[in-house]
């Protein structure tokens, strides 16, 4: 062929090229930007991951801390609640012994100091004692609890020199049936009536003691002679170790009392705590009939006048 035809095939073949080329130059272009982009999705990616890898492990390592505090707080709470269990499994075991070996004809001394000689009655020794009604004078092993002057020799009666409240009992009787605190049954309300109200009736009343005797919050503890000054002041108030805040006589008070949370003290004579001690002793062997600790025989169980 001539020579121009082969110069313009030539450079045709040289446009193609070329074009060829630009559009590879700008594919390659738009794969850099593509992979460029790419690239920081992945180091954006990578970098969550590595942040939600540690909050992961910073929250089970936080858990395992609590899971491990909260084990040692609930192990020592059952160390202590089984210390206490012992502790109260006891203590209900040797009440239960007092009770069970306690009967009106042959009372348990540990549960009545009044009975004990009066050389050894120590504490216990009263003078000019509270003297109780007589529905329930010898009715419970504990709800007897009058302290008598220290120059009387108290002595068990003989069986035939006592005689039964045959009412009294039968109304015993019918409440121990469905045994329950309620004052209304014919039972307690004759004992508050003829014994636990007398009992109770202070010269000064302005302490609920009733109420709080049968909530079982009262606490009895005696006073120490030598911390009397470090007394607060909101106890001093209510009596005084030489005057008793219930009856207002002047007496010496080794024992003050304590009406659930309230946070003044009430000092008594030893008067006032054997009255208050009858009382509570009462409504302690009631309850224990009440939760079946205390077992019952009709012919064993006596009330007297």
């Amino acid at each position: 062929p001539p020579q121009p035809e082969k110069k313009e095939i030539r450079e045709k073949g040289s446009e193609i090229l070329r074009e060829q080329l630009d559009a590879a130059k700008r594919e390659l272009k738009l794969k850099d930007k593509e992979c460029e982009r790419l690239s920081q999705v992945r180091n954006q990616l990578e970098q969550e991951l590595e942040e939600l890898t540690a909050s992961l492990f910073e929250e089970a390592h936080k858990m395992v801390r609590e899971a491990n505090v909260k084990q040692a707080a609930a192990e020592k709470q059952l160390k202590e609640a089984q210390g206490k269990i012992d502790v109260l499994q006891a203590e209900v075991t040797a009440l239960k012994t007092l009770v069970l070996t306690s009967t009106p004809s042959s009372p348990n001394r540990q549960l009545h100091p009044q009975l004990q000689p009066s050389g050894t009655r120590g504490a216990y020794k009263h003078v000019g004692g509270h003297i109780r009604n007589k529905s329930a004078s010898g009715a419970f092993p504990s709800s007897t609890g009058k302290p008598e002057p220290s120059s009387v020799s108290v002595q068990p009666a003989a069986k035939e020199d006592r005689e039964m409240d045959s009412v009294l009992y039968a109304e015993f009787l019918m409440w121990r049936e469905h045994p329950s605190l309620d004052r209304s049954s014919a039972f307690l309300s004759r004992i508050y009536r003829e014994d636990i109200g007398p009992c109770l009736s202070f010269t000064r009343s302005e302490a609920s003691i009733s109420l709080a005797v049968e909530n079982n919050s009262l606490t009895i503890e005696p006073v120490a002679m030598s911390a009397l000054p470090m007394v607060k002041a909101s106890a001093i108030e209510c009596g005084g170790p030489k005057k008793c805040a219930l009856s207002g006589v002047s007496r010496l008070c080794r024992h003050r009392i304590k009406l659930g949370d309230k946070g003044s003290y009430y000092y008594i004579s030893p008067s006032s705590r054997a009255r208050i001690t009858a009382v509570c002793n009462f409504f302690t062997y009631i309850r224990y009939i009440q939760q079946g600790l205390v077992r019952h025989d009709g012919k064993l169980m006596s009330i007297y006048v």
